[in-house]
């Protein structure tokens, strides 16, 4: 296990509302999205939640929002928390003016928006 999985344990021996998996989706969805807006190092939480609706229908498709409720995410604005959780165990960092409201803000509605409309 490295070091970056052993943190994530602990948060969800914290906190187990959420899988580990999802720290982890969390943390390549931000990859994910990092490159697709070529932003330097920080993304708000709107692009973030941009990424991550788009990243989760590329990985899972149909089944995107079944997988993201096997973790423990039932609305999309549950993915604050996940962050903030990454940012207090230093795995993630945030700018003076980030918040977690920010991510109620960027909500998007996980029944019409995790569709996989490609066929």
């Amino acid at each position: 296990m490295d070091e970056r999985e052993h943190v994530i344990e602990g948060i969800v021996e914290r906190d187990p509302r959420y899988r580990p998996e999802a720290y982890q989706f969390l943390i390549e969805a931000l990859d994910f999205t990092l490159r697709r807006t070529e932003a330097k190092g920080h993304v708000t939480a709107a692009q973030l939640m941009a990424g991550i609706k788009t990243f989760a229908l590329e990985q899972y498709g149909m089944l995107a929002k079944t997988v993201l409720n096997h973790w423990g995410i039932q609305r999309s604005s549950q993915f604050g928390d996940i962050v903030f959780h990454l940012i207090d165990a230093d795995l993630l960092g945030k700018r003076p003016e980030d918040k977690r409201e920010d991510f109620d803000a960027a909500s998007f509605d996980m029944d019409s928006e995790l569709v996989d409309r490609s066929f």
